[in-house]
């Protein structure tokens, strides 16, 4: 299997219209901290909210119309976007999600009408049961980031800050399974092969950067974070996104809750963004001092807006949030 700057492009070609051309604007309160200018891409501003909807349509509109359906596995996001373009197609959608995942979650990709399977603790045992789905009910599984359409459908995003900003130094990434940095790295180093292009994670459960570690697929324990939608194994049998990621990322770094809490309070009250913690993973480096120097612009991604707002409140109201046994302990935000 591979995947070439031309399958992007002609994603990018498919999705027109439909989910592209997402804001692109600079932080000045960020660009302070950076010493250069730093720019959000707000693909929260998404039809559903996120970045997934991209993959998604492109691998839904790639599908053949005689399919009974289609299925995965999702932390929240990735089953909006597939229930999104389901729904646009008249198509069946079921999401297999594991007890980990937000009922806010779990409510939005209902509200689109797909059918909602609760399976097991982690992303692994809810992915068994979309393979069930496929083998029994005929079904058409859609990985959330081991699939080329869906690669190519994030990557369509690198294009677009590439063209908008071509001086562009270092690209900040949410880091999963890898769809999403798999993507926008190949885009981004076809077209500027001195880019850096960095993926970061939670500091808990963050199964590509151990895998890249390991110099193989593993299998990480999945904890309640603040970054839920970084949670989850990337799939011992995964054939694109990791080694994609492998190959095309400078680095992977990794971040605290504490960390996270604290870059939604600056996202929020410097540049009036709602965003879920697995978005500012990035702003979470920079601020901790954990990024390689700047050499011109850096970018990060803004990837979804679809989180318990009850929980969002805690964190900007500078509230004690717990995470299943551990606690985040709150302060009120002060610049």
């Amino acid at each position: 299997m591979s995947l070439t700057l031309a399958d992007i492009m002609a994603a990018r070609q498919r999705l027109r219209g439909q989910a592209d051309a997402t804001p692109f604007v600079p932080s000045p309160f960020l660009t302070g901290q950076a010493g250069q200018e730093f720019l959000l891409k707000l693909e929260n501003m998404q039809p559903i909210g996120a970045f997934k909807l991209r993959g998604a349509l492109n691998a839904v509109m790639s599908l053949d119309g005689d399919v009974a359906g289609v299925t995965c596995c999702s932390t929240g996001n990735h089953g909006r976007g597939v229930a999104y373009a389901a729904r646009a197609r008249g198509m069946r959608a079921v999401i297999c999600m594991s007890e980990l995942v937000p009922q806010a979650k779990v409510d939005g990709i209902r509200a689109l009408g797909a059918e909602v399977r609760i399976h097991g603790r982690s992303q692994d045992e809810a992915m068994a049961e979309s393979h069930r789905l496929v083998a029994e009910e005929g079904l058409a599984e859609i990985s959330p980031f081991d699939d080329p359409a869906v690669i190519a459908g994030q990557g369509a995003i690198g294009l677009e800050m590439l063209e908008a900003r071509p001086d562009l130094d270092m690209i900040l990434v949410p880091l999963s399974g890898g769809g999403l940095a798999a993507g926008v790295a190949l885009a981004a180093k076809a077209i500027k092969p001195e880019i850096r292009v960095i993926g970061i994670s939670m500091d808990r459960g963050a199964a590509m950067h151990a895998s890249i570690r390991a110099g193989h697929p593993v299998e990480v324990e999945e904890v309640p974070s603040l970054a839920d939608s970084l949670g989850g194994g990337i799939g011992l049998e995964n054939r694109l996104s990791f080694p994609l990621c492998r190959d095309l990322l400078d680095d992977t770094i990794l971040v605290t809750e504490e960390e996270i809490y604290r870059a939604m309070q600056v996202l929020y009250y410097e540049d009036r963004v709602v965003a879920e913690g697995a978005c500012v993973v990035g702003i979470a480096a920079l601020l901790a001092g954990r990024l390689p120097t700047p050499r011109g612009p850096v970018a990060t991604i803004i990837t979804g807006r679809n989180l318990d707002m009850g929980l969002f409140t805690r964190i900007i109201t500078g509230q004690d949030v717990a995470l299943g046994d551990y606690t985040v302990k709150g302060s009120p935000y002060d610049p």
